[in-house]
This record gives structure tokens, sequence and C-alpha cells, in this order.
């Protein structure tokens, strides 16, 4: 604590010595001690008293001017100095909050790079929003995570999730197109097709089996849904870009943006996607706690434009059980 003051100190005397004061002052002390010494050696007389007398004075007169300029300089120090420093402490501080405040509404808060297998870090900070939210909003494709997550959760909120219609081939299109790049020249587009219908399916399934878990769930399946996932929560929005992974190598599970509450991206996905799923867009069903087995099989009727039977429900079960065991061990979140 006392070394800044020293250095300031030596570099006020170092400027000091080294102004037209300070030549002054030497010049003053040099006739001091050149008179005094004279005068020494003098007998004495009218003169040797008048050299001691202009010895004298001129010694007081380089002490008093020295401790006035060393004083009136720490006081213009002080006065001007200080002042500029602290204000210009002070527009850098708000300068940086305005430029927190920018990357806050602008800028992800977090960033996940692509991956071949989910994600602990990713699942993790997600499954904390999740536990937080009280609308859990999925714009995807099939919703068979949706359904995994509201398992493993230990809060009760509500689902509204936009899912691609699986009587529409254009719905399809999309996803199996990216699927065919990551497989490579050794996929069949077709056969991708019919698996992602299948996941359709078993995300049905999922999400009738995580019924308990939601005050309820709304389902709207559109024929375009985007490419790019959705998963909405109150104090966040999580995009995964499917679009922009048409460069490099692709990744069964790819880059991924966290957006907080407070940004420009939160408002704007958060406002469409309520405009889409309160549009009742294409076929638009609700489930509810209390929803049975047969009711569920009549909405699934309804949105796959196929029956499904007993038997057919518990081969979609164990799909899903199947798939939420793989996922919830890969992603570490737990049985």
């Amino acid at each position: 604590m006392s070394a800044e003051p020293r250095g300031e100190r030596g570099n006020l005397l170092q400027e000091l010595f080294w102004t037209r004061t300070g030549l002054l002052l030497l010049i003053l002390v040099v006739t001091s001690g050149t008179c005094l010494v004279v005068s020494s050696g003098m007998m004495p007389g009218a003169v040797r008293n008048f050299l001691t007398s202009v010895g004298t004075g001129t010694m007081i007169s380089a002490v008093v001017g020295f401790t006035q300029t060393l004083v009136t300089s720490s006081a213009a120090h002080r006065a001007l100095v200080a002042p500029v420093v602290a204000e210009s402490r002070k527009a850098l501080h708000d300068l940086t909050a305005e430029y927190r405040a920018l990357d806050r509404e602008f800028f992800p808060s977090h960033v996940f790079e692509p991956t071949a297998r989910p994600d602990p870090a990713f699942n993790q900070v997600m499954m904390q929003d999740l536990e937080r939210t009280r609308l859990y909003g999925f714009r995807g494709f099939a919703g068979r995570y949706a359904a995994g997550r509201l398992l493993l959760s230990r809060s009760e909120c509500e689902l509204r999730a936009v899912l691609a219609d699986p009587r529409d081939a254009d719905a399809i299109g999309g996803r199996a197109r990216y699927l065919l790049r990551h497989e490579g020249a050794d996929g069949d587009y077709d056969a991708i097709a019919d698996r992602l219908r299948e996941q359709v399916r078993v995300g049905l399934v999922g999400l009738f089996l995580a019924r308990g878990r939601c005050s309820r769930i709304d389902l709207t399946m559109v024929p375009d849904p985007p490419l790019d996932r959705l998963e909405l929560f109150d104090d966040s929005a999580w995009l995964t870009l499917y679009s922009t992974a048409g460069s490099g190598a692709v990744r069964l599970y790819p880059r991924t943006l966290r957006f907080s509450d407070g940004s420009f991206l939160y408002g704007m996905e958060r406002a469409e996607f309520l405009r889409v799923s309160n549009s009742r867009a294409g076929s638009h069903v609700v489930i509810h706690p209390a929803t049975t087995r047969a009711e569920f099989r009549g909405m699934f009727a309804e949105i796959t434009g196929a029956p499904l039977s007993e038997e057919g429900f518990r081969t979609l079960e164990d799909k899903f059980h199947r798939f939420r065991k793989e996922f919830s061990a890969s992603a570490q979140l737990g049985s």
C-alpha cells in the first residue's frame, strides 16, 4: 500500500528537479552555499556580515520555495489528475457494463460444438433449465428426446411440441437428407425416411408415457417444420443447427447455441413458437395426465393416418424404453 505513494512522490521530485523551478532552486542553493563558505573564511566586518546575511536568506528562500512547490504540486495532482483518473475509470466501467448487456442481448451464453454422441455437459445444463421451467416448448422432428427428458425430470411443466407430420413427405425429407449426408454413400434415402417415420411413432408413444410429468401436452404436427430444433424454457432458448451443418464433417448431433431469456433471439423465437403452436395449423391433439391408452390410440391414428393396435403400442413402447435407456447412459443422466 505504501509503495504507490512513494513512487508518486519520487516521480514528483524527479519532475521538479528537471524544470525551471528546479533550476532556480539549484541556483539559490549554490549561491547560499558559496556565500556562507566565503564568509566563513573572512575576518569579522561589514562584508562578512553581508555575505552571511545573503547566504542565510537565500537558503531560507530555497527551503521555503522547495516546500511550497512540493505542496502545490501535490495539491494540483489531487485536484486535477485524480478526478480525471476517477472519471476515466467510471467511463470504462460503464462501457464494460454496456458491452456485457450487448453480449447478453445478441450473443449465446453457451456454445456446444458438434458431436457424434450425446454430450453430457450439454444435457446437464439443459436438464437444469428443464427443472426450473413451467413451459417446455419443443420444435423438432420426433419428440423422443423431449419425452426422455420429461421422464428424467423431477418437476412438472406444460409441454407444447411442434413436430413433423409423418404423413407429409416434405416434412420427412429435410431430416432424411441431413442423415443421408451423415451416413455417406452407404445410406439409402427410402430406408432413412422409413426409419424417421418410425421415430415419430416412437416419440408419440414416449410423450404419452411422459404425460404424468406434465400438466398437459399440446402436440401440433406441421408439414413444413424448420430443420433447426428449438427447445424453449422459461429462462433460455436452445437452437440445434441442422441447417448449417453442410460444411465440414456432418455429426449426428450438430452445433447448439443457448440464449438466455434477456436476449433478442429468445424473445423472437418464443413469439414465433407460441404463434405456431397456437395457430392450430396441421394436426393438433392434447394429451392430459388422465388420457387413457384407448384415447391415445385414437389420437395416434388421427396424427399418423394409421391405426394402432394394442400389440403395436407395446412394440413402440419397448422401442422407446430402449432408446431412453441408451440416451440416458450416453448423456450420463441416470436411469
